[in-house]
């Protein structure tokens, strides 16, 4: 069974503020064949999100001029919890909708520099008027619509707190954080609001030649006639799964990107990954609406 991808980017995205390198900053894994068809990770750390987007951009240029395959994992959501976007009265599908949304919002400057908080509290706003469901901000970021804890139980119980795709993979150790939490240890909410527009910029740059997983190819089995004409497809992933122990010298985020490619690399050597395309066996027609049309999936859950 042929491969579907010649390689595979992983990105360990940051919504910090500030240049940093080394822990906790913006990290991207690649993994692909050598010469002599040998599997070969590279990693590559970048002090800024501007920095990111330009690396990705040129080593996706020239994997498209080899005429290779790109499968490029993003580590924030894709999509936010069911009914969102019909709150934000948002028209059109509505992740897509949420994607512009916050493409017209967020400013990221190249200092990386951000409004994430203030894009955070005009949710709330326009969701509930209230300080939830989107919450956590250090003391200087906190206002009517966005408090530095959680809100009490109970504030806006009609929102889903998680996406399905986050209640499939939640077992044991693995707890995934939900996206409206927006400071603290493993936080997704901000990588999700700075990302997002990133990701849209990356398809627009790869016009047709790009697509994003599952909203633009179905919720499905992709086979080799799927990614044929394109040089890149865009999914969300979560290392966390993947349980990556740093080599000696490696910091954790540079093991979770290589293990994360590596992972991939090696499920399409198998022919697997096709199948990881798919739903669960079972998933109902109303589930698939949701995933394909606003919350989406991780590649693997």
């Amino acid at each position: 069974m042929a491969r579907l991808f010649d390689a595979y980017i992983i990105a360990d995205w940051t919504a910090a503020e500030g240049k940093k390198l080394g822990d906790t900053s913006l990290w991207l894994g690649v993994a692909k064949r050598d010469v002599r068809f040998r599997l070969y990770t590279e990693t590559h750390n970048v002090a800024t999100r501007a920095e990111g987007e330009a690396l990705l951009a040129s080593l996706l240029a020239e994997h498209r001029k080899r005429g290779d395959r790109v499968l490029v994992g993003f580590d924030f959501n894709f999509g936010f919890p069911a009914g969102t976007a019909a709150r934000l009265k948002l028209t059109g599908t509505p992740w897509s909708a949420m994607w512009k949304f916050l493409a017209a919002n967020v400013v990221d400057k190249p200092d990386n520099t951000n409004n994430r908080y203030q894009v955070a509290a005009k949710i709330n706003r326009l969701m509930t008027d209230n300080a939830w469901p989107m919450w956590g901000a250090p003391a200087n970021q906190a206002q009517r619509w966005l408090t530095t804890t959680k809100p009490p139980a109970g504030s806006g119980a009609d929102i889903p707190e998680y996406r399905a795709t986050q209640d499939a993979v939640r077992k044991g150790k693995l707890q995934p954080k939900s996206v409206w939490q927006m400071h603290g240890a493993g936080a997704v909410g901000g990588q999700t609001l700075v990302g997002i527009p990133a990701v849209r910029r990356l398809l627009e740059k790869l016009g047709p030649s790009g697509a994003v997983w599952p909203f633009g190819t179905g919720w499905r089995a992709l086979d080799a006639a799927d990614v044929e004409p394109l040089s890149a497809l865009v999914v969300e992933v979560w290392p966390s799964m993947f349980d990556a122990k740093p080599a000696e010298g490696e910091f954790k985020d540079q093991a979770q990107v290589r293990v994360t490619a590596e992972h991939f690399a090696k499920l399409d050597e198998s022919g697997a990954l096709s199948a990881a395309f798919a739903p669960p066996k079972g998933a109902s027609e109303a589930l698939i609406a949701q995933v394909e049309q606003e919350e989406g999936w991780i590649l693997g859950a």
